[in-house]
């Protein structure tokens, strides 16, 4: 990975993918929340209900390094609205935000950040999944409330060992997302194009799900997650190579995402991802 904090990095291929980056992460929050510009920091604010956003850096952004009166600043307004005092960047574009963060008492959690070599070769999804069937799940599949609840669990049990969590908890996930409007919210955003879900399903049980958000040409892999119980099997390299094929197939340049550590990222490296950057989010100490 180069060394995006050298004063040769501006000339660096790797800039111009990294700004195509951060068009696309200020973009995206702007179809469900309201924007409010705090100077060097945007926050989005969720507008109705669902997963709250977060703040960031401001879109063209220069000048002076961030100070973590910026940060007390946009941590005071979330508190004041109710929300979770969230910071999301990527440590090579805005790496005054880090110090600023940590110095205003949060801590910072690391990422690798990825994209997919443009030139890597198309999985072949029944391969990798070992004929698991794997399939794209449209707005009025009833797997979907599944497919939506199988990550919620696979991030409650971090990492890639065999977890505890299987099909009993998956039916109490699934009826807390049916009750809390996850799933209403979910075949809005897929009917519009919004949002693209996969499924690794056995036996009309979902096992590992995740999803893909398209725009303008770009599209990031989020939420890729394992029923824990079910872990071990290739089922999430399997997802992503279907959210991948799809995401090539409505004309998607750039396909990224963000690993949770470096033994995810390695079975991403495994689909012809490459690390780019590092992902950064801010948040208070538990």
């Amino acid at each position: 990975m180069p060394d995006m904090t050298s004063p040769d990095f501006d000339d660096h291929p790797e800039r111009v993918l990294l700004d195509r980056l951060e068009e696309y992460y200020d973009a995206v929050p702007r179809h469900g929340a309201r924007v409010e510009d705090h100077g060097p920091l945007t926050l989005f604010v969720r507008e109705g209900q669902g997963w709250p956003f977060y703040a960031r850096p401001a879109r063209g952004r220069s000048g002076r390094p961030l100070h973590p009166t910026d940060v007390q600043r946009v941590r005071a307004r979330q508190r004041e609205l109710g929300l979770p005092e969230s910071f999301e960047w990527v440590a090579e574009t805005t790496p005054s935000l880090r110090v600023a963060a940590e110095e205003s008492g949060l801590v910072v959690h690391e990422h690798p950040l990825m994209v997919l070599d443009p030139g890597a070769p198309a999985a072949d999804v029944d391969g990798v999944s070992g004929n698991m069937p794997v399939r794209i799940v449209g707005a009025d599949d009833p797997i979907l409330p599944g497919a939506l609840a199988v990550p919620h669990l696979a991030f409650a049990e971090p990492g890639t060992q065999v977890g505890l969590a299987g099909p009993p908890q998956l039916t109490e996930a699934i009826d807390a997302c049916v009750a809390d409007g996850s799933v209403e919210r979910a075949i809005v955003r897929v009917r519009a194009g919004l949002t693209v879900v996969a499924a690794a399903v056995e036996h009309g049980s979902v096992l590992s799900a995740g999803q893909h958000q398209p725009l303008a040409r770009v599209s990031e892999i989020v939420g890729v997650g394992t029923l824990p119980a079910a872990r071990r099997r290739g089922l999430a390299r399997a997802v992503t190579a279907a959210l991948v094929a799809d995401a090539r197939s409505r004309g998607a340049a750039t396909v990224f995402l963000s690993a949770g550590d470096d033994d995810v990222a390695r079975v991403y490296a495994r689909l012809g991802f490459r690390r780019v950057g590092t992902a950064l989010i801010a948040e208070p100490a538990e």
